[in-house]
């Protein structure tokens, strides 16, 4: 993955390039048309009541310094009641423009949120092994859901202002140019100020992303039920504590010192903006001393230097912000351009029902994404339809890498996995997985009532209940899920309220029971009882045998008692299949296989 921080240096160039906006429009547009639509147009008519409230004050000072006779003060009357009214009108206008602007950046977060979801869905398993991809995502995660509609605000208040100074600075013009120019000067150091500190924040937070993320995961160490016990066991809770603090007093005060020089710099900026302001207000109340412009023209001018001073910097912060919020949005734009390495294919094969011939691994090698060491090497084996076999060797000898493979969770480096003679590469993935059922031995725990953690095993089914409820009696969870507080819609897990826990052993039987729903043609168990005591064990095993009747099933066991009634057995070693058959042909092999058996039934002895 590419890194998504810019270089240091401002340019034009690079102005313009990040001011590249259309991205961004399109995401708050595409999460609600009409609001922001709404949104605009409030925007502009505030932009052109500030003018017209102007004008209406400049008339009134004037009707009142004329002093006529009372009749005229019906006619300033009107003025009063007419600038009353516009500001009224301004009052409604910024009422509604707060419930339209928090109702859009609500629906534009969630619509944002849900593109972030749908992206982390679509990418590969192997990003989630690359660190890179961890500080995309954070970062993306970190501004993506509130900088679209700030950069569509932005415009909008852009167009606004644009609105206000065109008819400002064509009023100073025929007062004298120069105030106008001095409007404009006045403005830019604060602007490119703005840009400069910008570009250096956005540098910073790239080069602390991965920082911020283990602080983050101290975070949740500290306080999330999976580490809970292991940490007060072994006292661990002030050291990650510290850690955090430290973390977080070091990211703190580098961006503080940040704060405090751009701080600096806008005072001086700010200082010459008032200079400018009051120097334009003398220049303006001379005018009047010497009697060629009223009173009213007086407050006039002035006020329209000042609402020039303000819509001006408005404009200018504008495109620095803008600027600002797309170099930041580059983190998701590089997010949303992450592509799947693996492929659907343009034109998919139905997968065959049922699988008439076999499943082949043809010389298949692989390794894991950033790293130079084969998990498989040359592996070769065949599988035939209604075939039960088993996988087995020590840790890290890529019994799991198999399936994941033949899950096409991930690609071969080298070689071919077939069903039927048909390239897996050449299936749609949804309806290869469709015939896959595979319980993975750090299966989920997911803080849901008991029946989802069994229906989720083929939603594509209706959540019956005699169907989870005869999974479950096929893994021997139904025993004690009957027994909890609220049977099958017990919330599991302490998460939320009214939640119950599970022993292990009682969530395996519950991972186990998902392999049980649905009509697989392919079922995988990855050490599907290392929590359950023998005599469930054995009980799984039996209800397994069942179920796998007429279907392929692959078990991967460290427990080589339980798969002695598999058709066929592979030993792997260091990634290659270094021996392949019957129980009985490998325990007369008297090789590694054999070894580990009666290393393993000493202990039953």
């Amino acid at each position: 993955m590419r890194s998504s921080c810019p270089p240091d240096n401002i340019s034009l160039k690079n102005l313009w390039s990040a001011l590249q906006l259309r991205r961004a429009i399109g995401l708050v547009w595409e999460s609600s048309p009409r609001w922001t639509l709404a949104a605009v147009a409030l925007l502009v008519v505030q932009g052109i009541l500030p003018l017209i409230a102007l004008y209406l004050m400049k008339l009134i000072v004037d009707s009142v310094t004329s002093g006529l006779e009372s009749a005229t003060f019906r006619y300033t009357a009107v003025l009063i009641a007419i600038a009353g009214s516009v500001a009224i009108i301004s009052a409604l206008c910024r009422s509604a423009s707060s419930v339209v602007n928090e109702y859009q950046a609500a629906l534009s977060s969630d619509h944002i949120q849900d593109v972030l979801h749908a992206k982390s869905i679509e990418i590969d398993l192997e990003y989630y092994e690359n660190s890179k991809y961890y500080d995309a995502l954070h970062r993306a995660q970190q501004e993506a859901p509130w900088r679209p509609t700030r950069i569509v605000n932005g415009l909008a208040q852009l167009g606004q202002n644009l609105i206000s100074i065109g008819a400002i600075l064509v009023l100073l013009i025929s007062l004298n140019w120069l105030i106008a120019l001095v409007l404009i000067l006045a403005t830019l150091p604060a602007v490119f100020l703005r840009v400069r500190y910008s570009t250096i924040l956005y540098n910073w937070q790239c080069s602390v992303t991965e920082q911020e993320r283990r602080a983050w995961y101290l975070h949740w160490l500290l306080t999330a039920d999976t580490y809970a016990k292991e940490i007060r066991l072994f006292d661990l809770g002030n050291l990650f504590a510290d850690q955090y603090r430290d973390l977080r007093k070091n990211l703190r005060q580098d961006k503080f010192k940040i704060t405090t020089k751009r701080s600096a710099a806008d005072l001086v900026a700010q200082a010459l903006a008032v200079l400018a302001l009051f120097g334009s207000l003398a220049y303006i109340a001379y005018q009047s001393f010497l009697g060629l412009i009223t009173v009213g023209s007086l407050v006039m001018y002035f006020g329209a230097f000042q609402q020039g001073q303000t819509s001006m910097q408005a404009i200018l912060t504008s495109l620095a912000g803008l600027y600002e919020d797309n170099l930041f949005l580059t983190s998701l734009y590089d997010f949303l351009d992450l592509k799947p390495k693996v492929q659907e294919p343009s034109q998919p094969q139905p997968f065959p029902r049922p699988i008439m011939k076999d499943i082949s691994f043809e010389h298949v090698s692989f390794a894991y994404p950033e790293s130079n060491k084969y998990v498989l090497e040359d592996v070769s084996l065949t599988i035939r339809p209604g075939q039960t076999i088993a996988l087995v060797g020590k840790n890290g000898s890529g019994k799991t890498t198999l399936v994941k493979l033949l899950a096409r969770l991930y690609d071969p480096s080298s070689g071919k996995i077939s069903v039927d003679d048909i390239d897996l590469r050449k299936f749609s993935l949804a309806d290869l997985r469709r015939d896959i059922s595979i319980i993975l031995q750090d299966y989920v725990r997911y803080k849901m009532t008991a029946w989802e953690n069994i229906w989720f095993g083929d939603i594509s089914q209706p959540a019956d209940m005699a169907d989870i409820s005869n999974a479950a009696k096929s893994s021997g969870a139904d025993d004690f899920i009957q027994k909890l507080s609220q049977g099958y819609q017990t919330q599991l897990g302490r998460f939320f309220k009214h939640g119950t826990d599970l022993s292990v052993g009682e969530w395996q039987k519950v991972a186990l029971a998902r392999a049980f729903m649905g009509k697989f043609q392919i079922i995988v168990l990855d050490e599907p009882t290392s929590s359950l005591d023998p005599s469930a064990e054995e009980a799984v095993f039996k209800r397994f045998r069942e179920l796998a009747k007429g279907r392929t099933a692959i078990i991967i066991s460290h427990r080589l008692s339980t798969v002695k009634t598999s058709d066929n057995i592979y030993f792997l070693k260091h990634g290659k299949i270094t021996e392949s058959g019957t129980h009985e042909d490998l325990m007369r092999n008297q090789a590694d296989y054999a070894n580990l058996f009666e290393t393993q039934a000493q202990h039953y002895r």
